[in-house]
């Protein structure tokens, strides 16, 4: 039977989740690119895989931002923002560990969370998982920039209708309409054809070679060995530069884990997860690390505006000296995000600041104090940046997809403690720059947390109030239209009232799915909507389904789920 499907909060977005089995273990499944976790209790074959998961473990699925029924209103996410979603769920679910299960893009997520944090992971499996997604010849496997291209017109053209092209997906169940329909379906059902644009772009610069020598947790890599879309030589590379890792190649081409020989698959699983015995306590994990000199170096007044920011981004400060301080985050989108607010504060009071991030495998306890080959690497970073530069590494580079910054090669190159040498970029952000000359004032730490999360905020407080628009919401969030326009085209790649929209649609969706008691044309009215017959259009525009027509698709789920449950017991 399907399980309920719940809410919690990753920063201020709504990630949906469900949880169910008996095990003793925590599994959380990392869906890739698009999913729908309600659609998913539809197709009787990915049923039958994760009840036979469920009785060795407690298993978790979510559908990151941006997809399924998780909030929509963020289509432009990073890799590291949906690692935060990973941990959401888990700390929404009292899960302290969990066997972290990734398929294909949701691997490389994994792959990345295992080495983030792996004092929360107690093991890592992957199917189908990849390193990178764009040809380069240290990695020939990944697609030539023609075959995405084929992607992106699948996409663009095909997406509402049947032709999707995905038989490559599951070759052995290229034949079954019934299979192949529901895989169409689920697709459409997990993300619209922008958002499922977005994420596809923004998996193409997906690239996790370098931090995968920072994964220290058990891990198991199971890959089919004619899988078209992701090739069998792209899972030996991953298992060669992952210490102790496990590799195993199985019969077949299905790039999905519940086609083909799915038998053979539980078994791999069941095995590692009930017989693999996890290390208590790492000491080591990939840490972002901030280096930042501020000119003049006597100035000790900007020490509390940079504490403020780095607190806002979640980091910390590990030292402050003689104008050159150092902070550690959990991901360099942050990282990089809380340079350029720093960056624009310092501008308006005087003070020039020179910055260089990295990514590196460091003690676990770097939160309290600086180690010694921290201190070499800020040595080495601050030695290349000039004042009012933010210079990143190659590998912070990499991990950058999806956050809309504007990344150019720069002349030097960073040499690492362990003697590789790494490509430095130089970061510019013109939207921020833009709205920073616009109205000319010098903007402290916001108090209720970020930009996004400010116009949210707003929104929300008035989502029942028809009146509500673009001028209240500048007026809340203290910037001009022009401004608010760029900024929220910018992260989100939606107009101010496209963005009050969608969060009233996605909320109305919440009230239907909830069955709280009320009928369609009321809850238009709760959400701000004083035509239920627009509402309904704009919804079917949002969802690809009209408020009626989620209604009976969702009355549909129970007797699929129970019919399986009982023929499982014949």
């Amino acid at each position: 039977m399907k399980p309920a499907t719940q809410y919690t909060k990753s920063g201020h977005i709504n990630i949906a989740y469900q949880v169910y089995g008996s095990g003793p273990i925590d599994l959380v499944y990392i869906p890739g690119w698009v999913s729908n976790i309600d659609w998913m209790w539809a197709c009787p074959e990915l049923v039958y895989f994760f009840e036979e998961l469920g009785k060795f473990a407690q298993v978790i699925l979510f559908d990151k931002r941006g997809t399924g029924l998780s909030d929509r209103i963020v289509e432009l996410s990073t890799i590291e923002e949906r690692m935060d979603d990973i941990r959401a769920v888990m700390d929404a679910v009292g899960s302290p560990k969990a066997v972290l299960f990734g398929h294909s893009e949701g691997g490389s997520v994994s792959a990345l969370f295992a080495a983030t944090y792996p004092n929360r992971t107690i093991s890592l499996i992957t199917f189908g998982v990849f390193a990178k997604r764009r040809y380069s010849p240290d990695y020939p496997w990944a697609p030539t920039d023609d075959e995405r291209q084929k992607v992106y017109d699948m996409i663009e053209n095909s997406w509402g209708s049947g032709e999707m092209g995905l038989e490559s997906l599951a070759p052995s169940q290229a034949n079954n309409k019934v299979f192949m329909d529901w895989l169409a379906n689920y697709f459409r059902s997990g993300a619209s054809p922008s958002a499922a644009m977005v994420l596809t772009k923004m998996n193409t610069e997906v690239d996790i070679v370098d931090i995968l020598g920072s994964i220290k947790v058990p891990t198991l890599l199971l890959q089919r060995t004619q899988d078209v879309d992701v090739k069998i030589q792209e899972g030996r590379f991953v298992a060669d530069r992952i210490e102790d890792s496990i590799f195993v190649e199985l019969e077949g081409s299905d790039h999905l884990f519940w086609a083909g020989n799915t038998e053979e698959v539980l078994e791999e699983i069941r095995a590692f997860v009930t017989h693999v015995t996890p290390k208590r306590n790492y000491q080591k994990r990939l840490l972002t690390i901030l280096a930042g000199r501020v000119l003049p170096s006597e100035d000790m007044s900007h020490q509390d505006i940079v504490g403020q920011f780095v607190t806002q981004y979640r980091g910390s400060i590990i030292q402050y000296d003689q104008g050159v301080f150092v902070a550690t985050f959990e991901g360099p989108s942050k990282a990089v995000h809380c340079s350029l607010e720093l960056q624009k504060v310092s501008k308006g009071v005087a003070v020039e600041l020179a910055i260089g991030i990295h990514i590196l495998e460091g003690a676990v306890d770097e939160a309290r104090f600086v180690h010694d080959e921290t201190v070499l690497c800020v040595k080495e970073i601050i030695k290349h940046t000039e004042p009012n530069q933010i210079l990143i590494t190659q590998t912070v580079k990499n991990l950058l997809s999806g956050a809309g910054l504007n990344v150019v090669q720069h002349a030097s190159i960073f040499e690492t403690g362990s003697n590789d040498k790494l490509q430095l970029f130089s970061v510019i952000d013109h939207s921020r720059m833009d709205y920073n000359q616009d109205d000319g004032r010098v903007h402290t730490v916001p108090k209720k947390g970020l930009f996004l999360e400010n116009v949210l905020q707003s929104i929300e407080r008035h989502i029942h109030d028809e009146d509500f628009g673009v001028e209240m919401l500048c007026s809340e969030v203290g910037v001009g239209e022009r401004q608010l326009q760029r900024k929220l085209k910018a992260i989100t790649n939606k107009s101010p009232n496209q963005l009050i929209n969608s969060v009233r649609l996605h909320r109305a969706k919440e009230l239907i799915l909830g069955r709280h008691g009320f009928n369609i044309t009321e809850i238009a009215f709760k959400m701000g909507f004083s035509n239920p017959s627009y509402f309904s259009k704009c919804f079917k525009k949002e969802f690809d389904l009209s408020p009626s027509e989620l209604l009976q698709r969702e009355n549909q789920y129970a007797p699929v789920a129970k019919t399986i449950a009982v023929s499982d017991m014949l």
